[in-house]
């Protein structure tokens, strides 16, 4: 059988409209007893990296998320907690400041604890055999993924798969991208990850999406869809022909395929909307951005990687826009590298030293200014 994505129209932040059009979704899929039990203890992930703007399209929007809760609460589901583990910051403090704790309140639905942290082991892993988790995933029954459509710098686009890197409690996440220290190991992990989790539903916010300097400082697009998927994998895949890039591209479709979690060939998925089934190719021409500032470059072949000498000079690398630095230092914070591959000397701009850049792109992650380029 064809692995299935829902896609829904929606043009803005309505949030009657949202609320309607996840339930049709959700109803499409099997209903909200397909997933989940009304007794279990229910965990909302939706992707808060940083504090931000709500239109600037970093975070999963609130209204996105409190849809799903509502649809949860109206099925019976009384266990329902939210949460994620931000890039920089407070978790509590961004789920505030872009309106998430608000929505939340209304429905008495309280942030869990994604401070304290939980060693657990997965001997089943082929990449990753124990993970840091945060405390909140561990004792959860059920966790429902709540992503956002983005561009990402070391995996292409960031969707349902690498918003599970989420359930990495606090610094341990940082520390993965030494660990897991290229596009392709660092998939594997995010897929030993999500088998291990197991989430029961994805979700991706797409009514805004980011593209260009991502998932942080890129630029917010209207897109104007919501999909839904129990496959992580053929839903990035469809996320991919609405950006108009190769599934084939991103490391974590393709792992995802090898590795058990999903599918990304357009013969293995089937989208349904209101007006009927399309394959991937359909979604493109009818919703898609042609022109979605996205890496599309082939990625270095892995016999020159080897050749850590020469293909320094081919690696994409970030650098410094030095006239919207305000010399804050998160970038240094944010850099995982022993001994650090970044270093701020005040008044001047953070200096980089490429010899010991993992080229993960934490720091442009972090980069509160949209100041660190990716080139």
């Amino acid at each position: 059988m064809k692995s299935q994505v829902i896609l829904l129209t929606c043009k803005d932040y309505d949030e009657t409209r949202i609320y309607e059009e996840l339930k049709w979704g959700i109803e499409s899929l099997g209903g909200v007893g397909h997933f989940v039990r009304t007794d279990e203890r229910i965990l909302l992930k939706p992707n808060l990296l940083r504090k931000a703007d709500i239109d600037s399209a970093v975070v999963t929007h609130p209204l996105v998320v409190s849809a799903v809760a509502r649809i949860l609460q109206e099925a019976g589901c009384n266990h329902i907690t939210y949460g994620d583990s931000a890039g920089v910051g407070s978790t509590e403090k961004i789920a505030r400041g872009c309106g998430l704790t608000g929505e939340m309140e209304k429905l008495g639905i309280p942030l869990d604890n994604f401070a304290d942290c939980v060693l657990a082991d997965y001997p089943e892993g082929k990449a990753a055999k124990r993970f840091h988790m945060a405390k909140a995933v561990v004792k959860t029954d059920a966790l429902i993924n709540i992503s956002k459509m983005k561009t990402h710098q070391l995996e292409r686009m960031t969707g349902a798969v690498k918003n599970m890197y989420g359930c990495i409690q606090g610094l341990h996440k940082a520390k993965g991208h030494t660990k897991y220290s290229n596009a392709e190991s660092f998939a594997r992990m995010l897929i030993d990850l999500n088998k291990f989790v197991n989430p029961k539903l994805y979700v991706m916010d797409g009514i805004t999406g980011m593209e260009g300097n991502g998932p942080a400082s890129g630029t917010p697009v209207d897109m104007g869809v919501l999909l839904l998927s129990t496959d992580p994998v053929a839903l990035d895949s469809v996320c991919c022909a609405l950006m108009n890039l190769k599934p084939e591209l991103v490391p974590t479709n393709v792992q995802g395929e090898k590795m058990g979690l999903g599918v990304w060939r357009e013969e293995d998925i089937e989208v349904l909307t209101r007006d009927g089934i399309l394959t991937t190719s359909q979604v493109g021409k009818n919703y898609g951005k042609q022109d979605y500032d996205v890496n599309r470059g082939r990625e270095v072949r892995r016999i020159w990687r080897q050749l850590r000498w020469l293909s320094r000079h081919f690696q994409r690398k970030p650098y410094i826009v030095e006239s919207q630095c305000i010399r804050c230092g998160i970038c240094v914070e944010a850099c995982p590298v022993e001994g650090k591959a970044i270093h701020l000397d005040k008044p001047n701009a953070p200096v980089y030293d490429y010899k010991k850049c993992i080229a993960c792109f934490c720091c442009q992650e972090m980069c509160p200014q949209k100041a660190i380029q990716v080139k």
